[in-house]
């Protein structure tokens, strides 16, 4: 989709509901966000799978579209960011996700690379139920019918995202390994053996989680940042009918495997009730 961020420069209809979910009454729940901004989710599912078949929508009227969902996940990550503030540990253990996402995450996300396999997973159920149609010459527009300069393009993109996603991993490797360094060994033991008084333990440990978690903070932002730039790379990569394709998929795979994640856990919760 060459030149599609300029063209995008009309913004949506502000979500003023999500946006006060996070900031009312001083309230930071995340949580409270999430299921506002997962509802919105949901409704703007509903307006790309009505789009993708409609003839009668043109260029423009599908790249405003795909502009208002690109934004809405803009606006998840601008909240995100400032909740991360004020508790960046809760990203990394959500209590807004089930056991099922959880076990998913890569640093309090999706992993960029997903994205690419999306990609290729629905261009290949689109491509196999147009497979007649190709075989008498007839090309649809959906991501089933990438031409060989898209595929380039997204393979380039593809193996700069794993580099960076790659390097990510690493930083937070290294801020995981900080919790065994000489500060934490030493305060540990001496709590054991009671040389120190509670309340000097309890500063001192203060003291060294609030550095790792700063330094978790900008690791998260760096993934989150590399989350939504994937996201609107791939989507620049396709023409409008493809990028609302992917866009619909992306958001069926989400909200699916929430629901999914939800009815598992509420299913364990009550045999282990019973």
């Amino acid at each position: 989709m060459s030149g599609q961020r300029d063209e995008l420069a009309g913004p949506p209809a502000p979500e003023e509901s999500v946006w006060n979910a996070l900031h009312d009454t001083g309230r930071e729940q995340f949580d409270n966000f999430f299921e506002c901004w997962i509802g919105e989710q949901e409704r703007y599912l509903q307006e790309l799978q009505a789009a993708s078949p409609d003839p009668s929508l043109d260029d423009g009227q599908l790249r405003r579209l795909i502009s208002t969902v690109v934004q809405h996940y803009e606006h998840y990550y601008m909240n995100k960011a400032i909740y991360a503030k004020h508790n960046v540990t809760a990203m990394f253990s959500p209590s807004w996700t089930s056991t099922l996402e959880d076990a998913l995450l890569w640093v309090g996300g999706w992993r960029p690379s997903t994205a690419f396999h999306l990609l290729y997973s629905k261009s290949g159920i689109e491509f196999e139920s147009h497979l007649e149609s190709l075989l008498r010459g007839v090309a649809g527009p959906d991501v089933g019918h990438l031409s060989l300069r898209q595929l380039a393009q997204v393979d380039e993109l593809q193996r700069r995202i794993i580099k960076e996603e790659r390097e990510i991993t690493e930083k937070q490797a290294e801020l995981q390994e900080t919790v065994a360094n000489v500060t934490m060994v030493e305060l540990s033991h001496a709590v054991t053996e009671r040389r120190l008084k509670p309340e000097t333990a309890a500063e001192r440990v203060e003291t060294s989680v609030e550095s790792m978690s700063e330094g978790l903070q900008k690791v998260l932002e760096k993934a989150d940042n590399l989350r939504l730039r994937t996201l609107k790379d791939l989507v620049d990569l396709l023409n409008p009918i493809q990028a609302v394709h992917f866009l619909t998929a992306a958001a069926e795979l989400h909200l699916r495997l929430h629901e999914w994640g939800k009815q598992r856990d509420g299913a364990a919760a009550a045999a282990a009730c019973a």
